[in-house]
């Protein structure tokens, strides 16, 4: 199947996602933080946002944000966990990144990624995904330029001030947050297991949101 042929794939999964109901309450979303943004906002992302606060705050729509797990969730589940690679150069990015990876068997790399790691095979630690998963396109900037390099479909997790370019699923989140990242993370593995039949329902998923909290 060709990146085009996914991408209309990912707007069907789009499209049938917003008859169901949310994965958690908006209170839930709110309370972790998800919903900030900064106070940038970039033309890419204005579909996603909420409102602005006085404090000139960008608030992201946090019903679009559980949209767009699921969507990205319904997607990484078509691939098999060994092709997938999940990156996160940001701190607080890194601990949720790894409990997903253990919980899931995707691949990931926290920390530095060095250049060629996509696209050079004698670079050390040189992988072929076949999908990318950024905490932060412009953290993460490096991947995401190999990945397009190579011609993978890319998930983001984007916040106010982050561009889509180069992605094929957006998901507008606070992507800087320790509690928000954790949230989002667990959401994701969550959907995704039971996307893959790994859990029949929600309940059955007993990592807590805490376990995927980084420290501070």
């Amino acid at each position: 199947m060709t990146k085009e042929e996914k991408i209309t794939e990912i707007d069907e999964i789009t499209t049938n996602n917003k008859e169901t109901n949310m994965l958690i309450s908006e209170e839930i979303y709110m309370t972790s933080g998800a919903h900030i943004g900064t106070r940038q906002k970039t033309a890419d992302i204005k579909e996603f946002i909420y409102k602005v606060r006085n404090d000139g705050l960008y608030i992201i729509d946090v019903k679009k944000t559980d949209e767009k797990i699921k969507t990205a969730a319904k997607f990484i589940s078509k691939y098999n966990p060994e092709d997938i690679l999940a990156v996160s150069i940001r701190q607080y990015g890194q601990k949720p990144v790894k409990k997903m990876g253990e919980l899931t068997g995707i691949r990931i790399l926290d920390g530095r990624f060095r250049p060629g790691s996509l696209t050079n095979p004698n670079a050390k630690g040189f992988f072929e995904p076949s999908l990318l998963v950024v905490t932060d396109p412009l953290a993460d900037q490096q991947a995401l330029h190999e990945a397009e390099n190579i011609g993978i479909p890319v998930i983001g997790l984007c916040d106010t001030n982050n561009e889509t370019k180069y992605l094929d699923v957006v998901i507008p989140t606070n992507n800087k947050g320790r509690r928000a990242l954790a949230l989002i993370y667990w959401l994701l593995t969550r959907e995704i297991l039971k996307q893959q039949g790994k859990i029949k329902k929600y309940d059955d998923f007993k990592p807590t949101v805490e376990e995927f909290e980084a420290e501070i």
